[in-house]
């Protein structure tokens, strides 16, 4: 079984790559920042208009095994996510667990009826950034277990719901989640200095309002 200190060093291998970025950083400005309320970090994001020009998925490489251990990034989260023990077969498969889908409020027991959802999707970051990455940022994104939020299993339906949209977009149909989807979009778009556009803003700005005083702590990467 994939332990906390083992998914640890995973994401401070991908952490260690050469990364460079073109993009503003809200934490590269005011490194200090930390903790602060929902509504703050919603200020804290850079602002600029996006273009999805150039963008394909598969200039993120994703579900990687970067520490060899034989589990590649999906296993890792459905491992780290289950409320029971996993069931692991050959090659790291996980067969069976308990999972919570937080988007739609279900409970999941099979692994086939999950997806993991990339909290900010690839072609979102791509439009609000990741377009001026190098392919080992993208990877190391694509693959970020050092924040529970980056990465979530989900029910494939509310994934397929939310395809590649922002809150501006779509929100989970579950109204008790729409905090905690806002604090986990929020803080990905400033762990990874990406930006958001004036719509996605105002999304965020209205959702940050009814959720009272809900703080946000994240790790700025690179």
């Amino acid at each position: 079984m994939i332990t906390p200190s083992m998914r640890a060093a995973l994401a401070a291998a991908l952490l260690a790559l050469p990364l460079t970025s073109a993009s503003p950083s809200a934490a590269d400005a005011d490194p200090v920042a930390l903790p602060m309320t929902l509504k703050q970090a919603v200020v804290a994001l850079p602002t600029a208009a996006e273009s999805r020009e150039g963008y394909e998925r598969s200039r993120f490489t994703h579900w990687t095994d970067d520490d060899r251990d034989g589990c590649d990034t999906r296993e890792e989260v459905l491992v780290t996510e289950s409320r029971t023990a996993p069931t692991i077969g050959a090659g790291c498969k996980v067969t069976a667990g308990r999972w919570f889908s937080f988007y739609d409020g279900r409970t999941i027991t099979q692994p086939r009826g999950l997806a993991i959802d990339f909290t900010v999707p690839l072609a979102e970051a791509w439009d609000s950034g990741a377009s001026a990455w190098n392919a080992a940022r993208r990877t190391a994104y694509a693959n970020d277990l050092g924040d529970e939020r980056s990465l979530v299993a989900v029910t494939a339906r509310s994934n397929r719901a939310k395809s590649d949209q922002d809150p501006a977009e779509w929100q989970p149909p579950l109204a008790d989640a729409r905090c905690t989807y806002t604090n986990h979009w929020v803080a990905t778009k400033l762990r990874w200095g990406l930006s958001v556009d004036k719509a996605e803003r105002q999304a965020l700005r209205e959702l940050a309002a009814g959720c009272g005083q809900e703080t946000v702590e994240y790790e700025p990467v690179g």
